[in-house]
């Protein structure tokens, strides 16, 4: 089955019934809802029908050894268990040290393995459940794909960037001119903010005319039918400024 490796998946109604752990966390995981989860019957779900998963044997024991057991131990008999069958399975890696007796988690590690014997075993996958939502670990060859796709943009955009401090003299040749090519962007980038300075300024301006401009001729007094003047000789000398840049 082919899974895109950005897709998730998150059952809310698992969660809340549930809750999340790692008791409960590989029977998320078997979600027929699932996309990641193989079609065929695993191993743990033969083990399941049997009566046999981390929670009851945490709760029952299992064999020889009655329970209650603590979890740790639980989870190496669950492992054992594991060993003993042949075909796909999945397995809970272990906590970080120290979290050993650590029940719920933010980010729980499975593993997709296919046993052919008790010591002989072949990955199929790695997947993460963090915070409630399953994420497929991926490829070699995606990692491999993100990197040079990285490395590839970084080269171009120095090579675009060098390119225009390059120069060429027909006495000295080809040379550098990095001083003249930061002249130049700094000017274009003082262009820039004056231009947008004086559109601003202009458009200022022309929002506080219309308020002005809608009485009649005659209603204004003698002070703003100067200040109107005033603004239509500012937005001449803008529009001229604006035209240089």
């Amino acid at each position: 089955m082919s899974t895109s490796d950005t897709a998730a998946f998150t059952d809310p109604i698992f969660l809340a019934s549930f809750g999340l752990s790692r008791i409960t966390v590989l029977d998320y995981f078997l979600h027929p809802l699932n996309p990641f989860r193989t079609k065929v019957k695993t191993c743990n779900e033969i083990l399941a029908m049997q009566g046999i998963s981390i929670g009851l044997i945490m709760q029952n024991g299992l064999g020889m050894r009655p329970g209650p057991i603590p979890l740790d131990q639980a989870e190496e008999e669950y492992r054992k268990q594991l060993e003993r069958s042949v075909g796909e399975q999945y397995e809970l890696l272990p906590p970080p040290p120290g979290e050993e007796h650590v029940l719920q988690s933010p980010l729980f590690t499975i593993r997709h393995v296919y046993r052919s014997s008790e010591t002989k075993k072949s990955a199929l996958g790695i997947y993460y459940v963090m915070e409630g939502v399953i994420y497929k670990s991926p490829s070699a060859r995606s990692l491999m794909k993100s990197n040079v796709t990285r490395t590839c943009q970084g080269i171009f955009d120095a090579c675009e960037v060098l390119s225009k401090c390059a120069r060429y003299s027909p006495q000295t040749g080809s040379y550098w001119d990095f001083e003249t090519a930061l002249l130049t962007k700094v000017v274009s980038k003082r262009k820039e903010t004056e231009k947008d300075i004086i559109v601003h300024l202009q458009s200022k301006s022309k929002r506080a005319r219309r308020v002005v401009d809608n009485r009649r001729p005659g209603e204004r007094t003698q002070e703003e039918e100067e200040a109107s003047r005033a603004k239509e000789r500012m937005n001449s000398i803008l529009l001229r400024l604006s035209k240089s840049v």
